[in-house]
């Protein structure tokens, strides 16, 4: 039996590949889905890809994986500085959640700096691009047992 991930999207990132291509690049994020599907089948991983611009159903959605056991993939965008409903949803995970992002949030704006899910994360991928979502399965399925 594969191990359980939920690769989770926040806020405009279904607008990969038209939302300002200088800083997020020019891959959609239907490109790092399939990407990442590939990838988790290769590790023996189940993945479900989703991504959401309400903050209710994300939290739902991490409620979900924190039911299942399921490990989290999350790009929690601009909730990572405003959320704390998100991260204290995020804290109840008995799985690794790995937070990615796609620039550099260090080398940004100062706000973009703090992260109120970077505590609670097993792991904190940021800078590489799409590249960050497959390092973080990869991380992922060396910390997860399959049954």
């Amino acid at each position: 039996m594969s191990a359980p991930v939920l690769l989770l999207n926040g806020p405009n990132l279904g607008r990969l590949g038209l939302r300002e291509p200088d800083v997020y690049g020019s891959t959609t994020l239907a490109e790092i889905e399939t990407a990442c599907t590939a990838l988790a089948g290769e590790l023996g991983l189940d993945l479900a890809c989703r991504q959401t611009d309400h903050e209710g159903e994300m939290i739902g959605w991490v409620h979900e994986a924190a039911d299942l056991g399921a490990g989290v993939v999350l790009n929690p965008a601009g909730w990572t500085h405003t959320s704390v409903a998100l991260r204290d949803a995020c804290a109840q995970l008995t799985a690794p959640l790995v937070e990615v992002h796609l620039s550099n949030v260090h080398a940004r704006e100062p706000f973009r700096a703090h992260s109120y899910i970077s505590p609670v994360a097993a792991a904190v991928v940021a800078g590489m691009g799409p590249e960050g979502y497959l390092a973080a399965l990869r991380y992922l399925a060396g910390r997860l047992t399959t049954s």
